[in-house]
């Protein structure tokens, strides 16, 4: 006769596993209702506090702790993938052990009523705050005198902003960093409230990536975007920008004034850049912004440069080209040469 030991243990391992599937099985379904938040019985109302900058981990314990959930991972999921992501709010909330998961987020959740876009505004890469100020105006959002007053309060907080130095005849202080793009206009937006919002752009279009790379070419995020506002206003076709960076690289390197002309329209146009050519009087101006009249760069961005141009800067293209003039007006090309005889032949 055989000895029933075996068979007698394997069955209990059977049992066990079959055992465990259905746990877990049970489990596993408690979890994915917890987490649709589908589930609603009859229960008792539990009385719980959400202390002020509880995050949505400390929430769902606090849930768990006075048995209103048993899995706070699955809560914190389904926060995470709903609209009431970081809206959990601080307080006393009555909720009751019946409610499925998401009844009670919509109980300690608040999301902000849908605003109605009343307008939008483009602002083009290479706009100066000036032609900024007359382009809301002109589409009756906001005054130019509201918009200026706006880009002049000292209130912003950005880091990006500190690197702007001080006590310099620089026109507008967050001109070049007011990013162009196209916003929403709400029934409540102030002129402070777009400021704010091209900041925002900026900061977000400033990644990391940039950052590290900016000081990897020494440069601030002052001095890169006033170098790309030259760039933008130079550059019609995005792969001369590079060139046109590695341009000014190489007259400030070797002491040659940069001799740029939209550095002198700046001044002369007052910012609107509404003249076409520059005459031999206009390069007679007298202004910090006047890259014939001073070494360096000017004293600040003369635009707002988009993605491309602020790119270009922290990459720009290795070459010997000191010179270059437009080739085709109607598309925007140069012709880059590296001696002003090579300059004068090629016109």
């Amino acid at each position: 006769m055989k000895n029933p030991k075996p068979l007698i243990v394997i069955s209990v391992i059977l049992v066990v596993i079959l055992a465990s599937m259905i746990y877990g099985y049970s489990q596993y379904k408690i979890y994915q209702d917890e987490y649709q938040g589908m589930e609603t019985t009859a229960g008792e109302d539990v009385v719980i506090v959400v202390p002020e900058g509880a995050t949505t981990k400390q929430i769902a314990q606090i849930l768990k702790d006075n048995g209103l959930i048993q899995f706070p991972s699955a809560f914190v999921k389904r926060v995470k993938e709903s609209e009431y992501r970081g809206l959990l709010q601080p307080g006393e909330f009555t909720l009751n052990t019946g409610m499925n998961t998401w009844e009670m987020i919509e109980i300690l959740g608040y999301v902000a009523p849908a605003k109605t876009v009343v307008a939008t505004v483009t602002f083009p890469e290479g706009f100066s705050i000036e032609q900024m100020a007359a382009r809301v105006e002109a589409e009756g959002i906001f005054t130019a005198d509201e918009f200026l007053a706006a880009v002049e309060e000292d209130t912003y907080t950005y880091d990006f902003l500190e690197s702007i130095p001080e006590g310099t005849t620089i026109k507008y202080r967050l001109q070049g960093f007011l990013f162009p793009a196209t916003y929403d206009i709400y029934d409540d937006t102030t002129a402070h409230d777009l400021v704010d919002m091209m900041l925002q752009k900026f900061d977000q279009v400033y990644s990391e990536e940039m950052r590290a790379q900016a000081t990897t070419m020494g440069y601030s995020a002052f001095e890169l975007v006033n170098r790309a506002s030259i760039v933008e206003r130079e550059a019609k076709l995005d792969e001369e920008r590079p060139i046109i960076a590695g341009v000014i690289n190489n007259r400030l390197d070797q002491g040659m004034m940069l001799q740029m002309c939209p550095t002198v329209l700046y001044p002369v146009t007052d910012g609107m850049y509404d003249k076409g050519e520059v005459t031999y009087d206009d390069l007679e101006v007298v202004s910090a912004y006047n890259t014939y009249k001073n070494t360096g760069l000017p004293v600040g961005p003369i635009c707002s440069p988009g993605e491309t141009s602020l790119r270009a800067v922290l990459y720009p293209q290795e070459h010997t080209y000191l010179y270059y003039h437009v080739e085709n007006e109607e598309t925007g090309s140069h012709i880059f040469t590296e001696t002003y005889e090579e300059h004068v032949i090629t016109q």
